[in-house]
């Protein structure tokens, strides 16, 4: 069998994705280790035979789908969240990056490990693959050929104990801080839903009107006046049906429909007057209700207010829904190929709508292969830009920071003219998924084959030290942040998750899309951060 998986690097690759998908399934006290299950078992496969590979293509392929798509799907949030909270969040951040380091620095003069062992535990506890690489072109230039031969296999096997280590640290890390904090995630959920597109409990409601005080008032001031996050759909006056708009106003005995969470329907509720037991949505005779998927591309990266739906068409956006996520339809909504749309229309405009935004299940779920490869390659282009700040220090952002970068940048811009940036939401989880497939089998058959080849009697302190960075690193980012800078758990989540596997298993804790924006927001900063600290780190203990 294992002549068999030498001779076939594919079918070893689909061996462990599809073993450690299984392993990552099984829940033990309701905890599962996801797809990070993957890691281990690729390093079980890699442990067996030291000539088990997987082509190092497949590592890079898996890692730029990863963080292209993730930033895609991202942008826009990035963006939002350094306009509210920049200089709170970027010092945060660093000071993070610059503790992680003195953890370190203290456990080499603990432990006594030379410069190139703890820089090398360093990149791979915080496992960060670019760090590792900036050290090892840094000693290439500066030493000679066996010398920097010596030290650069001090920093690899430094890197291989320590990696696996620093996956499971992060996990172990936010285990134990969400147990001592408490953490309530559907409640922090339900709180941050009107910052973040994470989707909302909608229903709708039939009120009428019994409150003197919110007749005469056209509906836009109440809106404003209230600050309600509802929808108005279907009006009834005087046995008369029609749609609502911002400036009807409204009269006692009037019926109307609300569409939003139970919490703002009751604000609503307590302004105009009380619920009614038969609902205006049971009368379908001049108006219906149907979802249109949009498909359309020219419409893709619009606001609804752009389209002037209610100026063409006798019909009202109640909600949208993006994967599993429902949310309310708003002026300044943005769509997204793939979204579901739910209208309240006139009968005979339904067809006409459907042709308008497509309404094709097949076209929205299909990938622009044009605008995608432009987009990873202009990102493997930024990779490849080198920043020389010295003439021994210099850093590329690599093949994980510049498509992550360039996919923020295309994510929030959506598109450009003709070209559409956006993913459909189906083919971005998707791709997200296949990314990270690839790169943790990769990782976990690679590092199993150097883990076993330098196994000995300092192994075991240097899998202590790298567990030791990376859980007390994720602990005191989680304290500090939650309880001194008051940033969500689940964002702080995303901060944590310095690897991907992290992320998934974050975001299973979560059971939100919360962890993704803080990865998001995290990992540019991290990525030149951690490159620089591993400098730093190797250049202190060398002159010691």
């Amino acid at each position: 069998m294992i002549e068999i998986l030498v001779e076939n690097p594919l079918l070893l690759l689909f061996v462990v994705a599809s073993v450690g998908y299984l392993i990552g399934n099984v829940k033990i006290k309701g905890i599962s280790l996801g797809v990070a299950a993957i890691l281990f078992t690729g390093l079980v496969f890699g442990a067996l035979d030291t000539r088990l590979s997987i082509p190092k293509v497949i590592f890079s392929l898996g890692l730029v789908l990863f963080v292209y798509s993730i930033g895609l799907s991202s942008g826009t949030a990035f963006f939002q969240s350094y306009k509210k909270n920049g200089l709170r969040d970027f010092f945060f951040i660093l000071i993070m990056l610059i503790i992680s380091g003195c953890i370190a620095f203290a456990l080499a003069l603990a432990f006594g490990f030379s410069a190139a062992s703890i820089t090398g535990i360093y990149a791979g506890s915080t496992t960060n693959t670019p760090a590792l690489a900036g050290v090892l072109e840094f000693v290439q230039n500066s030493y000679e050929a066996g010398i920097a031969d010596s030290i650069s296999n001090d920093l690899v096997v430094g890197y291989s104990f320590s990696y696996p280590m620093g996956v499971l640290g992060g996990i172990i890390g936010i285990l134990i801080m969400e147990q001592f904090l408490k953490i309530d995630y559907k409640a922090e959920k339900e709180a941050l839903k009107k910052e973040y597109p994470i989707g909302e409990q909608l229903t709708s409601v039939t009120i009428k009107v019994k409150n003197d005080q919110a007749t005469g008032i056209a509906l836009r001031d109440l809106i404003l006046e209230h600050n309600w996050n509802v929808v108005f759909g279907r009006v009834r006056k005087d046995k008369n049906t029609s749609l609502s708009n911002y400036d009807m106003e409204l009269s006692l005995g009037d019926t109307i429909m609300v569409v939003g969470s139970e919490e703002e329907i009751s604000c609503v509720e307590e302004v105009l007057g009380e619920r009614c037991k038969n609902k205006l949505s049971h009368d379908r005779f001049k108006f219906d209700v149907r979802r249109i998927f949009v498909s359309n591309a020219k419409i893709v990266g619009r606001t609804l207010a752009s389209l002037d739906i209610q100026k063409n068409y006798n019909a009202i956006i109640t909600r949208i829904r993006r994967g599993d996520i429902e949310m309310l339809a708003h002026s300044g909504t943005v769509l997204e190929l793939g979204d579901r749309i739910r209208f309240v229309a006139r009968r005979s405009d339904l067809k006409s709508l459907a042709k308008f935004f497509g309404d094709s299940y097949a076209a929205s779920s299909k990938v622009n292969l044009f605008s995608f490869g432009l987009g990873i390659g202009l990102g493997l282009l930024v990779g490849t830009i080198k920043l020389q700040f010295t003439d021994t220090f210099s850093f590329q952002l690599g093949n994980a920071g510049g498509p992550l970068i360039v996919g923020l940048f295309l994510g929030a811009v959506k598109r450009t003219g003709p070209v559409v940036w956006a993913l459909p939401y189906s083919a971005n989880i998707t791709l997200q998924q296949i990314g990270l497939i690839l790169l943790l089998a990769s990782v976990g058959v690679s590092s199993g084959n150097t883990f076993i080849a330098s196994l000995n009697s300092e192994a075991i302190f240097f899998i202590l030290a790298s567990g030791v960075i990376s859980i007390l690193t994720a602990i005191i980012t989680l304290f500090v942040g939650y309880k001194l800078v008051k940033i969500p758990f689940s964002i702080l989540l995303g901060i944590v998750s310095n690897q991907p596997a992290i992320l998934d298993f974050a975001l299973t804790r979560s059971d939100s899309s919360l962890p993704s924006f803080g990865y998001t927001m995290v990992f540019p900063i991290a990525l030149i951060g951690k490159i620089i600290i591993a400098q730093i780190l190797f250049v202190v203990m060398q002159s010691m």
